[in-house]
């Protein structure tokens, strides 16, 4: 799957990469996103994904072939 990070997520990761393998929720994803990056650990469990250009849910099941968008809290004026 092919997944695009916003953000402060940038200091962490590409901005865009592909995660292959056995992910099948949005849940599965951030477990696999810390393990990847320990330094995510705060930072995932508070940011919105989006699939395919809808917001989901951690519940959501993911296919091989998703876009994942994956999009920090930010604020500013």
């Amino acid at each position: 799957m092919k997944v695009q990070v916003y953000a402060v997520l940038k200091d962490h990761f590409e901005k865009e990469f592909e995660l292959n393998g056995s992910i099948n929720s949005i849940a599965e994803l951030s477990d696999a996103l810390i393990k990847l990056n320990p330094g995510v650990k705060n930072i995932i469990p508070i940011c919105r994904f989006a699939v395919n250009d809808n917001f989901v849910d951690n519940n959501f099941q993911l296919q091989s072939n998703d876009s994942v968008h994956i999009i920090p809290p930010s604020s500013g004026g």
